[in-house]
């Protein structure tokens, strides 16, 4: 099972010995050790996923744990990663506490809608939700109740065109046990959200993960490619994936439709910005922007080889991308031009994200860092 940073074993154009090449072997072994911790050629059984009934384990060394998502809850900082660990920090990341949480898989991504409701997802297909600003999680879903969910609404739709072989599918999604990862989520606001992952996993709420509803069908992508990324934009969802899968849906998430790909790489993340554009962006630097909701897309020159992990824009209107290997690329034109900039600790990045001071927090596989200024000179 791999996080959201790394590409899945069938992906053509992701070559793992050339991506960590220039990584030093303690990253490497600790990023494969992460991203295929389950995975599904092992033949593990659904009952022998303990963590997904394990606490996650308070430990004085969180903060320097293997860490994959952060985001906002109003001014506080939240960080989650390896083992069920979730950060806390209320002060721009300069002091961090771990919270309560009631699994210990690995979490990729979270996202808050406010100061307090917020949702983080992961591997097994664990789906959390917070209700106090991150300090407690209870679990909503996970890849066992998810493939069961997928099996009934295969079930009640049989006799629907293709509807024998999504019931097929299901089945055998059932029969893998819960080893499918969720990678991405957004929620437009506490009740109305999706969560995304590996072979077209793609899961709905409209009661604020009281209940999910399985959402494959409603997505353009015949082949069952991993879904890295879903942002919504105006009255637009924008799905990105492996091989430059572009989904878009204009009617509220209803169904999503096939865009035509500017390139044949994996898009692992997704931005949408204040002035309306899109940005895509994935391995080897390659970044995308379209200004006419994913109808056209212009090359962004990023002047770097490394693979995109995480774009924000910035309280000023700035655009920032964060690669792997620890580069800061910062544009004042929306992306027309980058300087380029070395993180300050020279920290390896899995996402970034500015603190309510300003200032820039990060976290990544050497786990949190502060007090990097993207207006700086990157010199440490």
């Amino acid at each position: 099972m791999r996080g959201r940073l790394w590409v899945f074993k069938r992906d053509k154009d992701m070559n793992l010995e050339k991506i960590f090449a220039s990584l030093a072997r303690r990253w490497m072994v600790r990023a494969l050790a992460v991203c295929l911790l389950a995975s599904p050629w092992l033949g593990v059984r659904a009952a022998t996923f303990a963590v997904l009934q394990q606490p996650a384990v308070a430990t004085a060394k969180a903060r320097h744990a293997v860490l994959l998502g952060m985001t906002r809850a109003g001014e506080r900082l939240v960080a989650v990663g390896e083992r069920g660990i979730v950060l806390l920090s209320d002060d721009s990341g300069a002091t961090w506490r771990q919270a309560s949480v009631p699994v210990s898989v690995s979490l990729t991504a979270v996202q808050f809608v406010d100061a307090r409701q917020g949702w983080a997802v992961g591997h097994l297909g664990v789906v959390l939700h917070s209700a106090d600003g991150g300090e407690t999680w209870h679990k909503q879903l996970d890849g066992e109740a998810a493939a069961a969910l997928a099996v009934q609404a295969a079930q009640r739709d049989s006799e629907q065109p293709d509807g024998a072989g999504n019931l097929e599918q299901a089945r055998h999604l059932l029969a893998d046990g819960p080893d499918k990862p969720f990678l991405d989520l957004y929620f437009r606001d506490r009740l109305h959200g999706y969560v995304v992952g590996a072979y077209n996993q793609i899961y709905r709420t409209d009661d604020g993960g009281q209940n999910w509803r399985p959402w494959m069908r409603h997505v353009d992508n015949p082949q069952g490619l991993n879904l890295y990324g879903i942002r919504g934009l105006g009255n637009d969802l924008l799905l990105v994936g492996e091989r430059g899968l572009l989904l878009r849906s204009s009617d509220a998430g209803d169904s999503f439709q096939a865009l035509k790909s500017p390139y044949d790489g994996s898009f692992f993340g997704l931005l949408g910005t204040r002035e309306g554009a899109w940005i895509a962006y994935g391995l080897r630097g390659n970044a995308w922007r379209s200004e006419d909701r994913g109808n056209s897309w212009r090359r962004l020159d990023t002047a770097i080889d490394s693979t995109l992990a995480s774009a924000i824009e910035l309280h000023d209107g700035s655009l920032l991308l964060a690669s792997q290997s620890g580069e800061l690329l910062l544009s004042h034109d929306q992306g027309r031009s980058f300087d380029k900039r070395q993180s300050r600790n020279g920290a390896t990045l899995a996402a970034v994200q500015q603190a309510a001071d300003g200032s820039l927090a990060s976290v990544g596989l050497s786990g949190v860092a502060a007090d990097q200024d993207p207006r700086a000179s990157g010199k440490p």
